[in-house]
């Protein structure tokens, strides 16, 4: 991409695609991706309760998140460079008892922070979403259904306890589903007046 003429170019590719885009430096980019692949190491370090060469190589075969560790066929851990099945068994029940562990510290935050158990029951929600939700005050049903599906996309993603991100058809589909009780409100309401 040409920058252009004070960046004219970047700012009229990021209104035609709809995407935030950075021109980095080569340095710059280099500090970005060993930050990333640093805070990526440590992260599996604490959850796994591992040596930071195992971690690093993780990171290195692509392992971004506890939920790949735990979910991916252990043929794919296990055919990592010194790894065996054993290791790869490990591993996958330590990411599966740490992502346990910290759904139950959210499930615990999210009932302090008062989301209901009506909006924790809406299928797709995660406990970490829900952490999320009730932090920026939408605790109920209704406050969920309220929201705009830009609006919960942009939430969730601002959020250090969201690990997977939402997509904007998802968002709007899950806003639909928690309207749902409205019109099913409105019919009994409908029904009620007719009957009079």
């Amino acid at each position: 991409l040409a920058i252009g003429r004070r960046g004219q170019n970047v700012r009229l590719a990021s209104q035609l695609t709809g995407w935030d885009i950075d021109i980095l430096t080569e340095a710059e980019e280099s500090e970005r991706r060993t930050e990333e692949f640093r805070n990526r190491s440590q992260m599996f370090i604490d959850a796994l309760d591992i040596d930071d060469v195992i971690a690093h190589l993780l990171v290195t075969e692509g392992f971004t998140s506890l939920e790949e560790v735990a979910y991916v066929p252990l043929e794919d851990l296990a055919d990592i460079e010194g790894f065996d099945a054993e290791v790869a068994a490990e591993l996958q029940e330590r990411a599966r008892n740490s992502l346990e562990r910290r759904d139950r510290q959210y499930e615990e935050r999210r009932r302090e922070l008062g989301v209901s158990d009506e909006l924790a029951s809406l299928e797709r929600l995660t406990p970490g979403m829900l952490v999320a939700l009730g932090e920026n005050n939408i605790t109920t049903l209704d406050d969920f259904a309220g929201l705009a599906g830009d609006e919960l996309v942009e939430l969730l993603a601002g959020s250090d306890k969201v690990s997977v991100n939402l997509e904007l058809e998802e968002a709007n589909a899950l806003i639909m589903r928690a309207r749902a009780h409205w019109y099913a409100d409105d019919g009994i309401e409908a029904a009620r007046s007719e009957q009079e």
